[in-house]
């Protein structure tokens, strides 16, 4: 049974490596060649809105806020990350993630995201 949201920690940033691997390998979510260091990616997310959906031991999929620019005019503009390990696409998965993300966003002042 897939569990409820799990905060995103250094402890589990390798489940969050490995399914953004898996997007980096499908060429379908991101630009990126490299799956960051743990400290590169804390330091580009926003503190809050760093989510997991785990069932039992294994992440089903993440997502997280990142700020799009540290211009103050800016401030409430966040750009969404929603990844899903290959094993669960089509669970709804995704749908169930940006959806707490958008409640996050909204307690947190984000406006935009």
């Amino acid at each position: 049974m897939i569990n409820s949201f799990t905060e995103i920690t250094e402890s589990l940033y390798p489940e969050v490596a490995r399914i953004y691997r898996e997007g980096i390998d499908t060429g379908k979510a991101t630009f990126e060649t490299n799956v960051p260091s743990w400290e590169t990616w804390d330091a580009s997310h926003f503190p809050f809105g760093r989510i997991a959906i785990m069932e039992k031991d294994s992440m089903c999929g993440w997502a997280a806020l990142t700020p799009v620019s540290n211009r103050c005019v800016y401030g409430g503009v966040a750009e969404v990350s929603v990844y899903v390990g290959k094993n669960y696409w089509g669970k709804g998965i995704g749908s169930r993630l940006l959806t707490a993300l958008i409640e996050i966003s909204e307690e947190n002042q984000i406006w935009t995201l």
